[in-house]
């Protein structure tokens, strides 16, 4: 019996108006779209249309750096946007099969709370929801009654334990504890219900959680550090990956470090997925694809251009700059994002950049890897990454939305079923299913099978 061919999975990074720091200026963008549910519902039939495995929206619980900045604040659009669990309950009742992946930080929620939020969207999604798990780059302490922001390495130590506990709060009801049997008046079995009891470094939590065990038995836990400590997270509780690479190379390096820590958590290759994102730039022929890219980079505004080069280069003076002067080397010294700050450290020594070239860069798709070409172009370049070991999805990142999503799915998705790359119908019908994710077993029940063994051995 054949072997099926492996084949790609598709996620779709929405920001609200397109990727590009200026969409919300290009005729084919929704300049409304942070705050129109009826944008997002497009975008998600859209994707689901193209028979995507997922939408994810990025997230931060940070005020706005532009804010600091009245002129770059007057010409920005991404202030504001949904809260992306609200967003998904609702849009997961106008689709029926694609998955919904939400940010949610490590750094400023709770355990608790955010186990049981995300218990309710796996419910109420029917089985298609996903956390982004991220311990928060910016310091945005001030928000939050804290004495300042995390060190880098207590922020991981924390989503260490956090991850931990939000799973053992998913396993506080076994699956078959809820009996229901109006007959007898019995509800549910009370052994099958589990306390945490957790007392750890940060967190003290009895449990048990107030909502049922989620419906595919944890949410995908999707995970998007590529740091040290973000590397090693991702080989012992991430599912999904969420990475930014600008060459072939970058990205097997990342693959291959990523996929070889498995082994050591008692995981397989399979275990985990990992989805570069790549922004792709359309066009009927490379001389119209490559038209409107300099059409949308002639859109970015001088004082947003000098705002993302101030974001970079954090206690550089560059007024004596101009943009056509070589990038200096960027600042090495941060708590912060610190995966991000090689990136595009590389992306500006390897292409010997001028402040211009850095800043239309990054205007694009944030580090992320840009295309542009036709689209069969777009399916070579996939069709290279995916067979080459260098990826295993991909997070598509529009530059303009919804127009940007619309081609994709009409012009480049009909090349990958051509090629046998990608599906024709959904295999199942919850986020893990589509995946070809392992529903995973309840820990407390993995425990008690073991502890007899474990005496047995003494």
């Amino acid at each position: 019996m054949s072997k099926q061919k492996r084949q790609m999975r598709l996620g779709a990074f929405i920001m609200a108006t397109g990727h590009h720091v200026a969409a919300w200026r290009h005729p084919a963008s929704q300049a409304d779209a942070g705050l129109n549910i009826d944008h997002y519902r497009e975008l998600a039939q859209t994707a689901e249309r193209g028979k995507f495995d997922l939408v994810f929206v990025a997230d931060s619980p940070a005020g706005w750096e532009r804010a600091k900045d009245p002129e770059a604040l007057r010409r920005s659009s991404q202030g504001a946007h949904f809260e992306p669990v609200t967003l998904w309950a609702a849009l997961s009742q106008a689709t029926s099969h694609i998955g919904f992946v939400a940010t949610a930080s490590t750094t400023y929620e709770d355990p608790y709370l955010l186990a049981r939020k995300f218990a309710s969207l796996d419910y109420i999604s029917k089985g298609r929801a996903a956390w982004n798990v991220v311990t928060t780059g910016a310091d945005v302490s001030k928000n939050f009654s804290i004495p300042g922001h995390p060190a880098h390495a207590d922020r991981y130590a924390r989503a260490e334990e956090f991850v931990d506990l939000v799973k053992g709060l998913w396993d506080s009801y076994e699956d078959d504890a809820f009996i229901r049997d109006k007959e007898s008046g019995v509800y549910l079995d009370p052994d099958k219900v589990h306390l945490v009891d957790h007392k750890g470094q940060f967190f003290s939590v009895t449990g048990p959680l107030n909502v049922g065990r989620p419906v595919q038995g944890y949410p995908v836990i999707v995970q998007a550090g590529a740091s040290e400590p973000g590397r090693e997270l991702a080989a012992r509780t991430a599912e999904m990956i969420f990475t930014a690479n600008q060459t072939l190379e970058d990205a097997q390096e990342f693959y291959s470090d990523v996929k070889g820590r498995l082994a050591r958590y008692g995981r397989s290759q399979d275990d985990l997925l990992i989805s570069p994102g790549i922004f792709p730039v359309l066009g009927g022929t490379e001389r119209q694809a490559r038209e409107n890219y300099d059409y949308i980079q002639s859109l970015v505004h001088p004082s947003i251009a000098w705002n993302i080069l101030a974001r970079h280069y954090k206690g550089v003076d560059l007024s004596g700059y101009s943009l056509d002067d070589p990038a200096p080397p960027l600042p090495q010294d941060t708590e912060l994002n610190k995966s991000r700050l090689k990136l595009v450290t590389d992306l500006v020594s390897r292409n010997n950049l001028t402040l211009r070239q850095f800043y239309l860069a990054v205007a694009t798709a944030r580090g992320h890897r840009t295309v542009i070409g036709t689209p069969e172009q777009i399916a070579d370049a996939m069709q290279q990454w995916f067979e080459n070991g260098a990826a295993d999805a991909f997070n598509i990142m529009p530059p303009i939305l919804p127009a940007g999503l619309t081609d994709f799915v009409d012009q480049v998705v009909p090349i990958l079923r051509r090629r046998g790359l990608f599906r024709h119908e959904y295999e199942g019908t919850t986020l893990r299913e589509n995946l070809g994710l392992k529903r995973p077993q309840n820990g407390f029940v993995l425990r008690s099978q073991l502890e007899p063994e474990a005496r047995a051995a003494v």
